[in-house]
């Protein structure tokens, strides 16, 4: 790889420029993988890397706020090694053989960004996608994932109290960042003695959960909020063992549930009758249960009113989920009767659904600082080092215009461009 040279002499490190690039994706997204502050901490951290920032209209942090700390913004990104954005970059945008950091969302096939895959193949260029960076154990190092649970978390709370008169407050889009976001939370103080389920317990869940208990939202036990009333609004958090079970009686093993989901059922219903907010925040594999059914939300006794769907798989574990929502609009109605759905707050007995899917996007200013301190203290090293715990290579979809051997079950995927 061109950047196993860097850094092999400490004395004289071969220099080596990574580009910012301006997120050409619509809806424009205003994240980016390094802050003016993160750039000038990866060019001391590393001798002979320079940031290059291309300008932007859209990014959260202002070109101006790049150039104040005497980084070189400009047009022409052409001439760096190495170009990192987030999303998906357009396919016109794409310069030939380079090498890109950005999440690619095609190791699942995914059909709309087929094209692009065939385009960094037509076009020589190197891929590395953020989404396959691991460790050792396999765990992603770098991701959003967390700024999804708190926005989602927030959405949430935001939805019910508009659902049911309680209070405003104010979108997580509009606040300029975290702690702006944290001056609406003593709004909830006017929630009424509901009870709240997360689903999780991952980056995504760890999120939603900060917020409810920065709050001062009670957290209580699985067992306590399925058979206790409560004279305040709690919430629980429920595991994989909570709300599933195994088909043939057996004991729960975690293991086995994540490798053979289809042989569990779900036992969520147990919290359709005691819940009213559901943050699901759980991964979940389309093979696995439900967590309920459309003719569940029929049931008289099925309690839950609104549901801020931060994992957000369209017809996947949540079914009211039937379609994603934006962040300008994100919220809509399910209608149990009829399972259409509807506008937002249309009718008392529809439950409220919120289903954005880029909900890092809401706070781009704490995501991206969090992101860039993952991509310094755990990308950086190997990106820029020789690579020996394979951390880059694992996460190389294509190299130089070829699917590397890891992602060779990509090829009839990208066939078109083998036949071309």
């Amino acid at each position: 790889m061109l950047l196993k040279a860097f850094l092999s002499n400490s004395h004289h490190p071969m220099p080596l420029t990574i580009g910012l690039i301006c997120e050409g994706k619509t809806p424009p997204d205003k994240r980016v993988p390094l802050t003016p502050k993160k750039c000038v901490e990866a060019q001391d951290d590393f001798p002979g890397l320079r940031v290059v920032v291309q300008s932007s209209a859209i990014r959260s942090y202002t070109d101006q706020e790049y150039r104040d700390l005497g980084l070189d913004v400009r047009e022409d990104v052409s001439g760096c090694d190495v170009l990192m954005g987030v999303k998906e970059v357009p396919i016109d945008q794409l310069i030939p053989n380079k090498t890109y950091l950005f999440f690619s969302h095609t190791v699942k096939k995914q059909p709309a960004n087929r094209k692009l895959l065939q385009a960094v193949l037509r076009k020589n260029i190197t891929l590395i996608d953020y989404e396959l960076l691991t460790n050792e154990h396999g765990e992603r190092i770098v991701a959003f994932g967390r700024y999804a649970g708190i926005v989602g978390a927030y959405n949430g709370l935001l939805t019910y109290g508009r659902k049911h008169g309680l209070y405003n407050l104010k979108p997580a889009y509009q606040c300029v960042d975290m702690d702006d976001m944290q001056e609406e939370f003593f709004k909830v103080k006017k929630l009424p003695t509901i009870k709240m389920a997360v689903t999780g317990s991952g980056r995504v869940a760890q999120g939603a959960l900060e917020v409810l208990d920065r709050m001062g939202i009670r957290r209580v036990s699985v067992y306590d909020y399925l058979y206790l009333d409560f004279n305040e609004p709690v919430y629980t958090q429920l595991r994989s063992s909570d709300y599933n079970r195994r088909r043939d009686g057996r004991v729960w093993d975690t293991q086995n549930f994540h490798q053979h989901p289809a042989e569990y059922e779900s036992t969520f219903g147990n919290f359709l009758p005691v819940t009213d907010l559901l943050i699901a925040c759980a991964y979940w594999h389309p093979a696995a249960p439900l967590l309920f059914t459309e003719a569940d939300t029929r049931r008289p006794d099925f309690r839950i009113n609104t549901i801020a769907d931060v994992t957000c798989d369209v017809n996947g574990s949540v079914p009211t989920t039937k379609r994603s929502s934006t962040i300008a609009e994100p919220v809509f109605d399910y209608n149990p009767a009829t399972g259409e759905l509807e506008p937002a707050y249309s009718q008392p007995e529809n439950i409220t659904v919120m289903a954005v899917d880029n909900l890092p996007c809401e706070l781009p200013r704490n995501a991206s600082r969090d992101f860039g301190r993952q991509l310094i203290d755990k990308v950086l090293p190997h990106l820029l080092g020789d690579d020996a715990e394979g951390v880059i290579a694992r996460a190389t979809i294509a190299k130089e215009g070829h699917l590397t051997e890891r992602y060779q079950y990509l090829s009839d995927y990208v066939a078109e461009t083998v036949q071309a």
